[in-house]
């Protein structure tokens, strides 16, 4: 797999960038997908036989680009959704979003309630059934008054739905290429990387801090600006 990004392995975690447009794991698109890949990636280097065993930990969204992290054994899998659960295990994104952010640093703080049926979710009231806090800190990192686009950094509190594009939305600041909850850069590739991942090591307890940009190309040329 020569186009595969590893950041990171050992015997028990493997650490690696997910291209956007890739699925986390396989749907009914049949499309390849991140699992798979790392799959055959182990498969070929160390010549396994067999099914090869990978641990899904978390997701990222089909869109979205960035680190992602897998179990290499039963044990690691279960110690890092543990950290999951436990809000051990912390992610941050880069997101380029529309216009100028006043104040320039704080924290969103909404209901949201996911529609099934159009597999989208929006900010509702929090008496309404099954609606599910949301929070996130977001820090301005840039802006470019030229194109009004400003480049943020996310800390996610809680793990919803859509929760990044839904939350800055309905802030007024959409994610540019955003296609199901933002106006401008349609047709474009969304402007959300996950880019910080911390854990605890399932194993050795060392935490780690895994970081990984996107390429300073279209959109992203924000990173490289003075």
């Amino acid at each position: 797999m020569e186009n595969l990004k590893i950041l990171f392995e050992d015997n028990h975690i493997i650490v690696v960038e997910k291209k956007p447009n890739i699925p986390s794991q396989a749907d009914k698109t049949e499309d390849i997908d991140m699992l798979t890949i790392v799959k055959q990636y182990i498969k070929e280097k160390y010549n396994k036989p067999g099914n090869v065993y990978l641990g899904l930990v978390h997701r990222l969204d089909r869109p979205v680009g960035g680190i992602m992290i897998f179990a290499k054994t039963s044990k690691a899998a279960s110690r890092l959704s543990d950290e999951v659960r436990q809000k051990v295990f912390k992610k941050k994104y880069l997101a380029v979003v529309d216009g100028k952010i006043l104040p320039a640093q704080g924290t969103l703080q909404d209901y949201l309630y996911k529609d099934e049926r159009h597999n989208m979710s929006k900010v509702v009231s929090k008496d309404k059934k099954n609606a599910k806090l949301a929070k996130l800190d977001y820090k301005v990192l840039k802006y470019n008054p030229v194109k009004n686009l400003s480049l943020v950094e996310v800390n996610l509190h809680t793990g919803r739905h859509h929760q990044i594009r839904v939350q800055l939305s309905h802030f007024g600041h959409s994610i540019f290429g955003d296609q199901k909850y933002g106006a401008r850069g349609q047709g474009k590739q969304i402007a959300l990387w996950a880019y910080q991942l911390t854990i605890q090591h399932p194993i050795t307890k060392e935490e780690i801090t895994f970081e990984d940009l996107p390429a300073s190309i279209g959109t992203w040329c924000i990173l490289k600006e003075k």
